[in-house]
């Protein structure tokens, strides 16, 4: 590693009424500079990512890596704008059409394949969109399963087989329920679910007590493509909306790309602090065992960045930003700010150091 090797993150702020995900990554190794674009937030997120890596990241606007994670809008919308305008290498993300061969015998209703074909594209209109400006600009897109390299990083989650069983299993796709063509029963039942959470709120607990969701986060966020990279000696995961499935595969494909774990250094909180998407035992594999007590629990074993936005109460979770404090991290998010984690990389003018967020003496119920 050279003396100049060096490397910035900066997690932009998304600020709409829902929290959304957009990250630029600059980093030098053995003197050559890579810039890396993870995610676009909105619409609107598209300009400011092109406008920040032109102001901070040096006179060279060339994009080497751009990675949708997967096609949610709060993720996938901004991309447009950084693909028509930006000076793009190489885009990577995972478009389900291009498996229909493999796909067409898991779902009842089509023999076509064409016709399958057909209908993907239609659930993942974002991801048409980007595909079609690409394929006009001439940006090559790749694949991003399990074990691919971008750049520095390597792709943890998804292994390719997964990611198949997942469209299957999404709401988005033909075996899923249409919002349209949901049963009165089934409205109700989602409307008394929201009304009881609303009323269960939060409960004062002690240090070290976790309460996290017992239903799993959707198919679509289990589809992100989780990322890892050793960077000037710091240990980097990139998560994006994965839930506990695909950071199961982080645990079990981390042997192959030699990730002792735990221990992360800088570490992306999965969806914008949802905790649907975590567990105990997930994040002791990854991040370490809960200190005993607040006393001996430092602050800044690792960084935890949370990407989320002043106006969604519903994120990050009281339960979730707990759980980072009780293995040591120091946690951070957006909420009407953007966050930049770095090691050795150049001094910003007006930019300062972030202070740790509270620790919650209270979580969700």
């Amino acid at each position: 590693m050279s003396d100049s090797d060096y490397f910035e993150i900066d997690f932009l702020a998304v600020e709409t009424a829902k929290s959304g995900d957009a990250i630029t990554l600059h980093y030098t190794l053995d003197d050559r500079s890579y810039t890396h674009v993870v995610d676009g937030g909105f619409t609107e997120t598209g300009e400011k990512i092109l406008n920040h890596i032109n102001k901070y990241y040096g006179d060279d606007d060339f994009i080497d890596h751009v990675v949708l994670t997967h096609s949610d809008g709060d993720h996938a919308r901004g991309l447009k704008h950084v693909l028509e305008n930006g000076n793009i290498g190489c885009l990577w993300m995972n478009r389900p059409w291009l498996y229909v061969d493999e796909l067409i015998d898991r779902f009842k209703t089509y023999n076509s394949a064409d016709a399958l074909k057909a209908r993907l594209r239609k659930c993942y209109p974002t991801v048409v969109e980007l595909e079609e400006i690409a394929f006009r600009k001439g940006i090559q897109i790749n694949e991003a399963f399990q074990g691919a390299s971008i750049g520095a990083f390597r792709v943890m989650s998804p292994p390719k087989e997964m990611y198949l069983d997942l469209i299957v299993a999404s709401e988005k796709t033909p075996e899923g329920i249409d919002e349209s063509e949901k049963s009165h029963e089934q409205t109700l039942t989602e409307m008394l679910k929201a009304a009881m959470a609303a009323v269960r709120g939060v409960i004062a607990s002690l240090w070290g007590e976790e309460k996290f969701s017992s239903e799993d986060t959707s198919a679509e966020n289990e589809m992100s493509v989780v990322q890892y990279a050793n960077l000037c000696g710091k240990k980097l995961l990139l998560t994006g909306d994965a839930g506990r499935q695909a950071l199961q595969q982080v645990i079990n494909y981390a042997p192959w790309v030699g990730l002792s774990l735990p221990g992360i250094d800088r570490f992306q909180v999965p969806h914008h602090g949802s905790r649907r998407n975590v567990s105990t035992e997930v994040l002791d594999a990854i991040l370490g065992e809960r200190y005993s007590n607040q006393d001996n629990a430092p602050e800044n074993d690792f960084t935890a960045i949370i990407s989320s936005a002043l106006a969604d109460k519903d994120h990050p979770r009281k339960s979730v930003e707990r759980a980072m404090r009780h293995r040591g991290g120091f946690v951070a998010a957006t909420e009407g700010q953007d966050v930049r984690t770095s090691h050795n990389a150049p001094n910003r003018d007006g930019w300062t150091a972030l202070a740790p967020r509270p620790y919650p003496n209270e979580q969700e119920d």
